[in-house]
């Protein structure tokens, strides 16, 4: 990734923490959507121990995501064993980009979580729990311990996906950028399950996504080459089209000099 692309991209994500923060501080979105999910009535969240969320989205989608997670170590593993014939440079680099993104992500959201003072919903007293709301950049009031309930961490297990962007770049950034996108799905879906239960804010997911993508954009212009600028024009490189030197052309029996077309 080259230097100017990867500082674009950096101001993106600082101005989407700006937005974050203003949301989390100054706007009651959070407790709305919470309070949607809450059933006054039974003084709980009805999805918090409700089977398919539980156990399907909450416990077998966490496995499914590690089990996954494995394909790119593995493939690794057989390259190395096989002197490394089995993948391309391109895969290769690709290849080590998904896996470290597939551990740093959950260590980086689960170092952050044990940092935080945030409780869960459904520990707030708003809800019937017994600690106090805090907005970000609250303090934590004194006899309160501290929650450790943010970001997201059940989110971060599917994040890693949309590190799959990598086999596309960067010859091609703008699939890439649809990939990227594409596979943070996966880990909103896990987010807003979480959220039904009463186990996180709306903002919590949100944050677990800056964060991955922060992860995978430092792991990107580590890992990841620059464009080449002698291997053809930006438009060709963009759209993913193959870049051709003009070719000799015979003309009577005798080989004119090579035309340039793009002249």
């Amino acid at each position: 990734m080259s230097q100017r692309r990867f500082l674009a991209c950096l101001a993106l994500l600082l101005c989407f923490a700006v937005v974050l923060v203003y949301i989390g501080r100054y706007t009651e979105l959070d407790l709305m959507l919470a309070d949607h999910y809450y059933d006054a009535a039974a003084a709980a969240f009805p999805g918090r121990d409700d089977w398919f969320f539980e156990f399907v989205m909450h416990h077998m989608a966490k496995a499914l995501m590690v089990a996954v997670g494995m394909v790119s170590p593995l493939a690794l593993l057989a390259d190395r064993l096989l002197g490394y014939t089995l993948l391309s440079n391109e895969t290769r680099r690709a290849m080590w980009l998904v896996a470290l993104s597939s551990v740093a992500i959950p260590v980086a959201i689960t170092i952050t979580k044990y940092l935080s003072i945030h409780h869960c919903p459904w520990n707030l007293t708003r809800y019937g729990g017994f600690a106090p709301y805090l907005r970000v950049f609250d303090a934590l009031p004194a006899g309160v311990s501290a929650g450790r309930c943010f970001p997201a961490g059940h989110a971060s297990s599917a994040l890693w996906l949309a590190s799959v962007c990598a086999f596309w770049l960067p010859a091609r950034p703008l699939r890439a950028l649809g990939v990227f996108l594409l596979g943070l799905l996966p880990g909103l879906a896990l987010g807003w399950v979480q959220q039904m239960r009463g186990a996180h804010f709306l903002t919590h997911t949100l944050w677990s996504l800056w964060i991955a993508a922060l992860v995978i954009l430092l792991l990107t212009r580590l890992i990841l080459p620059a464009p080449d600028p002698s291997a053809g024009s930006d438009a060709g490189q963009t759209c993913g089209l193959p870049v051709h030197e003009p070719s000799a052309i015979p003309v009577d029996g005798a080989l004119e000099e090579p035309v340039d077309r793009h002249a």
